[in-house]
Parts: structure tokens; C-alpha cells; sequence
């Protein structure tokens, strides 16, 4: 655990500000579920805070309390300078590098000429003035709580806090069940439920809100699975092509790379998406055990995350970067072999 300058920033806090709150690019519920919940403990404690993120995030996030308020920052480009520009502070939530934001943006928060606070769970992060970062924290949602816990407010958590935490921590532990959920994790979500979070409502709006076409682009993405069972690894592709046929949402890939690393064996998952508007493969990675995705994604494919979660991608084409992938795989054949044990 890294807590840097907490007291300092409490004292900082102790005066009304305006605060920005910043989530990464292609925002997942863990980074919406933080960044409205940190929003809305701000407003009950006198503050002015804004969301601000990179670009769109998925339609099955957009029920979250206070979604409607936030800015796009590549939409509503005025409007997040504004916000920024005013800001006396900025959070930085589940990211823990400016790159992470996209370049557009973090050509702005580097002008940026006063403070960042960092809360965050993944590895290396970057040198900030105030930062909470710990990588054993399932979520940042989860760190979001103990943060308003350090400031003895848990009192101020109210349905709408609670929702946007339970749905973060939910989403990142895989409806709790990755090795990073905790008996603190658990009891934490036991008192979001005694706050307000209806839990079966908050799972039916995430998980039970899928369109024809999504079911249909899973089948896809399944029909492409492959396996190569010498290096206990499964793989997936899905080309421009898939996503035009099925007339591909924002979110509409997450969590495919899942079923991936469900298949009995396996230990390793992949992910390759085409991304034309960035002109890249995207890449989720998936690890049961000890094989660490985030090494292996910062050693090969310019990405990182944790140690069971990570992302990268690829500036190869899909069958090049497949091939690459295949040939990568083959040279950890033995750290795979005794990654997982039962």
C-alpha cells in the first residue's frame, strides 16, 4: 500500500473546492462506480465536483446516480476544459498513468498547473502529490470506501454512494468471484446493502440488459474461440467486420475474454479485438494462479494491469498479432504448466 500525503490532503479538503474527477478511457464500471460515488461524498461535504472522462462508456452504465452529469471529454471538449481549467484539485481513479486517458487528454491534464490526487489499484503507478494506491484492493470502488472510511464519514454513504460502490466492486471482482475478493470485501458490501444498494436491481441493470445483437456478437466471439492446450491457453478474435455485422456497442466485448478462461484447463485468456477508429488490436488478458498478465502484457504488447487482469494491444495487424500471441505463448510454456495448482 502507498498513502501518500492522505493527512495533508484531508486538511485540503477541509475548505470547500472544486474538484474534478477523472476516470480512464473506455471507462468500465469499476471506473464509473468510483469516480460518481467519489462525486457524490464530495457534494455532501460542500464541495463542486465534476466527472470528467475520456469518452463513452457502456449503455448498461448509464442508470448509475449521477451519470447524466458527466462530461465526455472528447464530446464535450468545452465543457471538460471548463471543468478542468476551474478545478482546484483533480482525482485520478483506477488509472495509474496520464497515458491511460488517451492522448488528447492527457495533453490537458499535463498543462494541468495544480495538484492530483491518485486512487487507484493497479501496479507502477505514477508520481503523484496525494495518492492511495494499493494493488491487493479489489476495486477502486472498494478503495473509494475505505478512503471516505479514513475520513470518518461512512455515515454520509446514502443509497447513491452505495449503488455506484456496490456496482464498481461488483463488476471487477466478477460478481465476487476472483481471488482478489476479500472477507473485507464482502463485509464492505454487506454494509452497502444496509445503506441502500439493492443488489439484485444493481446485477439485473448491469448483467440482464443485453440487445439481440450483443448475445449474437458473444456467439461470434465463441464461434472464433480457440484453444491450445499444450500451453493451457484459449483465445479469441473478433474482427471490424464481426462488430459491423452486429452492430457493435460500447461494451459490448466486455467481459467475452471470460469464457475464455472458463473452459476446464485452461489458465490463460486472450482477447483480439480490431479497433478501427484507433487503427490497433485491443487486447484482454485472463490468468488463473500465479502467471502474471501484467508482466507478460508490459513485456509484449505496451499494456499492463494486474496480476490475474490485464490489457495491452497491438500494432500488428489481427492474424500478425495472433501470430506473435502464439509464438509468445510457446516460450512460457513451463511457468504455465505450474502457474495453477489446485
Amino acid at each position: 500500500m502507498i498513502l501518500k500525503g492522505i493527512e495533508e490532503l484531508k486538511t485540503f479538503l477541509e475548505k470547500p473546492r472544486n474538484i474534478v474527477i477523472v476516470g480512464h478511457r473506455n471507462p468500465d464500471g469499476d471506473a464509473m462506480g468510483s469516480t460518481l460515488a467519489l462525486k457524490h461524498y464530495f457534494v455532501k461535504k460542500g464541495h463542486i465536483a465534476t466527472v470528467v472522462v475520456p469518452n463513452e462508456y457502456p449503455e448498461f452504465l448509464h442508470w448509475l446516480p449521477g451519470s447524466n452529469d458527466t462530461y465526455r471529454f472528447d464530446w464535450q471538449n468545452n465543457q471538460s476544459q471548463k471543468a478542468i481549467n476551474a478545478s482546484d484539485i483533480i482525482f485520478l481513479l483506477d488509472f495509474n498513468a496520464l497515458h491511460r486517458v488517451g492522448s488528447d487528454m492527457q495533453h490537458t491534464l499535463e498543462k494541468y498547473p495544480n495538484n492530483f490526487a491518485m486512487i487507484d489499484h493497479h501496479q507502477q503507478p505514477d508520481d503523484v502529490k496525494y495518492m492511495f494506491s494499493d494493488v491487493e484492493i479489489c476495486s477502486t470502488s472498494q478503495m473509494i470506501y475505505q478512503f471516505i472510511e479514513m475520513n470518518n464519514d461512512l455515515d454520509l454513504i446514502d443509497a447513491d454512494i452505495a449503488t455506484c460502490i456496490y456496482t464498481g466492486i461488483m463488476t471487477d471482482t466478477g460478481s465476487f468471484r476472483f481471488r482478489s475478493t476479500t472477507s473485507t470485501t464482502h463485509r464492505i458490501i454487506a454494509d452497502l446493502i444496509d445503506k441502500g444498494a439493492k443488489n439484485d436491481r444493481i446485477h439485473n441493470n448491469v448483467y440482464d440488459a443485453n440487445s439481440y445483437n450483443r448475445l449474437l456478437l458473444l456467439g461470434k466471439a465463441l464461434s472464433n474461440l480457440q484453444i491450445l492446450p499444450t500451453y493451457k491457453t484459449a483465445y479469441i478474435t473478433l474482427t471490424d467486420e464481426d462488430k459491423k455485422r452486429f452492430d457493435f456497442q460500447k461494451g459490448d466485448t466486455e467481459g467475452i475474454v471470460n469464457y475464455a478462461l472458463s473452459l476446464k484447463g485452461i489458465i490463460f485468456a486472450a482477447i483480439f479485438i480490431e479497433d478501427e477508429e484507433q487503427r490497433i488490436i485491443k487486447i484482454s488478458f485472463r490468468s488463473k494462479g500465479n502467471f502474471s498478465v501484467n508482466q507478460f502484457s508490459r513485456n509484449h504488447f505496451e499494456g499492463g494491469g494486474h496480476d490475474n487482469a490485464a490489457g495491452g494491444k497491438s500494432n500488428l495487424s489481427l492474424a500478425e498479432t495472433v501470430t506473435k500471441f502464439k509464438t509468445l505463448v510457446a516460450t512460457y510454456k513451463t511457468e504455465l504448466e505450474t502457474s495453477y495448482e489446485d
